[in-house]
């Protein structure tokens, strides 16, 4: 059974178990899933509304959007525990002699390559769903408006706990040239996206409070 289709109790009790998966990256995609999933709630209690009949064509696609990220981040959990098996092996293998350490730094690498590039997609896909929370909480019913605060606030914290991911994965990288490439790509996404999350909810929470 994969993990995306286990219980949200059995899901959580493997998280907190010592298995090496899931681990942070999983579950950092599975907030991202979230919050997508909350932007299309917004979406499924504005569409049909005449009160919102202007934004209709707009909250169709930001719908469109929410699901399709949705199910992309879902997959990235499996994506994540997927490619940090070959990693946690080439951990375990032998390094007694030259060829030994050769062939296990040359397999370790590649891991850590791996490793890193799926977080790095997770982070990609938060970067969307807080862009299309912004949307929501603009053009959403005010009913709504609180979810897609909620929604956003999950896509940075999926967002920051991604990168941390990539971000462990790089430190160990021998290959200093792509790690600072891995890590320029996150600390980019960061910059701009925590930024813009702060922004979204600053937005809401002045709506639920005057």
């Amino acid at each position: 059974m994969s993990f995306t289709e286990k219980s949200c109790s059995d899901f959580t009790d493997e998280l907190a178990s010592k298995a090496p998966v899931p681990g942070g990256g999983g579950a950092s995609a599975l907030a991202g899933a979230l919050g997508a999933a909350l932007g299309h709630m917004v979406g499924e209690l504005t569409a049909g509304k005449k009160k919102y009949a202007d934004v209709e064509e707009d909250i169709q696609r930001l719908m469109k959007e929410a699901q399709r990220l949705k199910s992309e981040l879902l997959v990235l959990i499996e994506k994540d525990a997927q490619v940090f098996e070959p990693l946690a092996e080439a951990y375990g293998m032998p390094k007694e002699t030259e060829a030994e350490r050769a062939e296990k730094e040359k397999v370790m690498e590649q891991a850590l390559k791996d490793a890193s590039l799926v977080p790095l997609e997770i982070m990609e896909k938060c970067c969307e769903v807080i862009r299309m929370q912004r949307e929501f909480a603009e053009k959403g019913s005010v009913m709504a408006v609180s979810d897609a605060g909620v929604g956003v606030i999950l896509a940075k914290a999926a967002l920051q706990g991604a990168s941390l991911n990539v971000f462990i994965n790089t430190a160990a990288m021998k290959d200093r040239v792509c790690a600072s490439e891995f890590d320029e790509k996150a600390e980019r996404m960061l910059l701009e996206y925590t930024l813009t999350a702060d922004e979204v909810y600053a937005e809401v929470y002045s709506r639920l409070r005057k």
